[in-house]
């Protein structure tokens, strides 16, 4: 489209082309002389016998004059977006002997460049390379185990640099709902751009962001290809990419217009072992021995490792970053534009804090991998929301290679469940359908949906409670046996996480319980007991005062006045007759309360208290029907 703005006579072959425009461009072609001047077509269609015969046909006639393939890196095994449709492109040097070749790549490493060459069977070929360095970016990486919230730590960041064009990239589906819903509510106008959203929404989201009316997109990985705006200030990971060069592209998306720009990187030790999971996983599937999912697997984890040490790294990031891709250049070239540069004594400091908290984690066994997914059912079976490139190798003509919704996560993470082997343009087609019902339904049902899919259940809630008591008793040896009730203390921290994050989903609550066991490994006696303190407060206040909406006057207990209180403050003062109107227990150290022997009655609980007064009322009950039948008998 842009090329034909400009004048050039371009034109494209893809399933998303109508039945008669197809024709039109193969009419144009068998033609003496096409007006067609370039056609982008996928690796998948070169690949079918039918395209490769018009090919060849058009050779023979003296009309193909070069081959030009983008993305060259997904034709190496050691790339980052290995496609096996790639690799088929080997056979044009076989049937177009003599048509140049031009391989085009923005991310290849040297180990990438030289299969991209053997494979395409390039005999000494020109090789053009230009530096790998972005000067106007700068690089930082924060550390999630080491924030109180990272959610909020992200939403302070965007709202710090005002309002500018931003891109946020996440793991999962589920994970870029949330995040999304999360800024919203924090005043950022942004919105989430996915493969669970149906056509329309994306194209939607997409003109809103490029038209600016949007400012933030929170997507998965897809996002960005083909896209060239020039004013996106910062990218954002919140989650770990699965290679250097997954990384460099996607950061690369920012500050086209070479103007100053940032990426930030917030890296987690529970990411890094979920995505080792998945990736690990990545090589199983049907068409694979088992010596080549090894091997599928072993590349992916060797390149996952390079954004590992990227992130837990003390060196410059920038250099770091060229050097994964052949440049040996000296941390001067950095100028202080990354972190690890600027702020030397912090990022050490943040990395020593990081091992001893990734100890600590690997100690108690606290540390677990959560993977959610979102699924579409279709005719009772369920699609994974990673998409499956293993699936492209049926080869059909309709196949589209743009990448708009895979490339997802992981390539190959999961296989579908369909029992017979369909070819893509069925499965999309399927998908398309099962969109289009889903969306059809009300907006109450898809929200009640979204509701069931992220709620909170009382056996997660429980696993959290006992990974907080694991850690309260942590805390009790480092502050030498500090005296505290573990199993109500871990129940009062766990409610607080539930009651900040609980309808905003799991994602948010599990990240919020994470932060609490990281703050406990830190926290000294005493605001381990101010926010116990606080909490409890809190809690006590709003049960005291929906008991006392309940009581009439003459119910209302006895207060005690302040000097028997020994969590209070000193209120002497203004205490002048009439009790406080709430009064909230405190949680101190065993040994340090003391009621100087002094018997007080004992106050019932809420629940007592109610029980009392329905017990009271079915002992009046029965005694006026027992009157009743008294008087009736004397009257017969």
């Amino acid at each position: 489209m842009a090329l034909k703005e400009k004048g050039i006579a371009a034109d494209f072959l893809s399933s998303t082309k109508t039945a008669d425009a197809k024709v039109k461009i193969h009419e144009d072609l068998d033609s003496g002389k096409p007006s067609t001047r370039l056609l982008y077509v996928t690796p998948e269609l070169i690949a079918t016998p039918g395209f490769m015969s018009k090919l060849t046909k058009i050779y023979t006639r003296g009309l193909l004059t070069l081959i030009a393939i983008d993305e060259a890196h997904c034709i190496s095994s050691w790339g980052h977006d290995f496609r096996p449709s790639y690799r088929k492109l080997s056979s044009l040097r076989s049937h177009l002997p003599d048509v140049p070749i031009l391989a085009l790549t923005a991310t290849a490493a040297p180990k990438v460049q030289r299969d991209v060459v053997e494979s395409l069977r390039m005999q000494n070929p020109l090789i053009l390379k230009s530096s790998f360095n972005r000067p106007n970016i700068y690089y930082e990486v924060r550390y999630k185990d080491l924030l109180d919230d990272a959610f909020a730590d992200l939403s302070n960041t965007l709202k710090s640099l005002g309002d500018v064009c931003a891109i946020v990239y996440c793991l999962e589906r589920s994970m870029c709902d949330d995040l999304s819903s999360n800024l919203s509510q924090s005043g950022i106008s942004c919105a989430a751009y996915h493969a669970g959203l149906n056509n329309k929404m994306r194209t939607s989201v997409l003109d809103d962001w490029i038209s600016s009316k949007i400012k933030v997109v929170v997507a998965t990985v897809a996002f960005g290809y083909g896209i060239d705006r020039k004013d996106v200030r910062i990218v954002c990971h919140f989650n770990i990419p699965k290679s250097m060069e997954a990384f460099y592209q996607e950061s690369g998306r920012a500050g086209r217009d070479q103007l100053p720009s940032r990426s930030l990187l917030y890296y987690g030790v529970d990411d890094r072992k979920r995505m080792k999971f998945i990736l690990s996983k990545s090589g199983s599937k049907n068409s694979q021995s088992s010596s080549s999912q090894e091997e599928s697997s072993k590349i992916s984890l060797i390149a996952f490792n390079q954004m590992v040490e990227y992130c837990e790294g003390s060196g410059c990031r920038r250099k770091r970053i060229l050097e994964s891709f052949g440049e040996q250049v000296t941390a001067s070239l950095c100028g202080k534009t990354c972190d690890a540069c600027r702020h030397a004594n912090l990022v050490a400091r943040c990395l020593e804090d990081l091992k001893t908290v990734s100890a600590l984690c690997h100690k108690n066994g606290s540390s677990r991998v959560f993977i959610t997914s979102s699924t579409i059912g279709i005719d009772g079976e369920q699609l994974s929301e990673f998409w499956n490139r293993g699936e492209e190798a049926s080869g059909s003509e309709e196949d589209i290679s743009d990448s708009e919704d895979g490339n997802e996560v992981v390539n190959n993470l999961t296989r579908s469940k369909l029992q017979s082997r369909l070819g893509v343009n069925e499965k999309l087609a399927m998908l398309q359908r099962a969109e289009e019902n889903f969306y059809k339904n009300n907006n109450s049902y898809k929200q009640s949906n979204k509701v069931d899919k992220n709620a909170i259940s009382d056996p997660m809630r429980g696993a959290s409670r006992q990974r907080l008591q694991n850690a309260l008793k942590q805390v009790q040896q480092r502050l030498d046996n500090f005296k505290i009730e573990v199993d109500t203390s871990a129940s009062f921290l766990e409610d607080e996480c539930y009651k900040k994050y609980g309808k905003a989903g799991k994602s948010f609550y599990y990240s919020q319980v994470a932060s609490t066991v990281r703050w406990l490994t830190t926290a000294s006696s005493s605001q381990l007991m101010n926010r116990l303190r606080s909490i409890n407060a809190s809690a006590s206040m709003s049960l005291v005062s929906e008991a006392k909406q309940s009581l009439t006057p003459a119910e209302q207990p006895f207060k005690s006045p302040p000097a028997l209180d020994p969590c209070a403050e000193d209120t002497s003062n203004e205490y002048s007759g009439n009790a406080r109107s709430e009064t909230s227990p405190c949680i101190v150290p065993m040994e340090s309360c003391s009621f100087n022997n002094t018997n007080l009655p004992q106050i019932p609980s809420f629940s007592e208290f109610v029980n009392s007064r329905k017990t009271k009322g079915d002992q009046l009950n029965d005694t006026k029907k027992h009157s009743r039948v008294e008087k009736k008998m004397r009257m017969q």
